[in-house]
């Protein structure tokens, strides 16, 4: 449930959390491909999770993350939150990079071209994106960095 009063993520904090999520989401992922999505898919009630495979922007190494999601027409639309953490994700600087990702739900992969949210679209995005995960807001309220929503387009 959302805090009445987020506190900011210390740069050791963030530290413990990369390495943290860094395995959690190589469970997940290993997971969700085992059960062609039949676990993995949904995350804290109910939110909906795909798997993202971007290109590392220094390794040019595939890279797959668990990511929540929410559908807009034939478009995904992710939140670059990392936790409210002082940094960008490390997959959101990978799709900066390069636009070229690939989006599996359930066994179904996709290429897409990914591309960073304006102003107004976030804006646009933001209540139903806190409908299908409230935590978002303290995760915004918790850190000064303007989180970043990406928009996947089918390529």
């Amino acid at each position: 449930m959302a805090q009445s009063n987020p506190q900011p993520i210390s740069l050791s904090q963030e530290k413990v959390a990369n390495v943290l999520v860094r395995w959690m989401t190589k469970a997940n992922t290993w997971v969700f491909r085992a059960t062609g999505g039949k676990i993995g898919s949904k995350f804290m009630r109910g939110a909906p999770v795909c798997l993202i495979t971007t290109t590392g922007r220094k390794t040019r190494r595939k890279r797959t993350v668990a990511l929540i999601y929410l559908e807009d027409g034939d478009d995904l639309i992710l939140v670059a939150s990392k936790g409210g953490m002082p940094h960008h994700p490390q997959w959101y600087l990978n799709m900066e990079s390069s636009a070229d990702v690939e989006v599996e739900i359930g066994t179904t992969v996709t290429p897409m071209k990914a591309r960073r949210a304006s102003d107004e679209e976030k804006a646009a995005y933001w209540p139903k994106l806190l409908e299908i995960y409230p935590d978002y807001a303290d995760y915004q309220a918790r850190t000064p960095r303007n989180i970043p929503v990406m928009i996947l387009s089918p390529a």
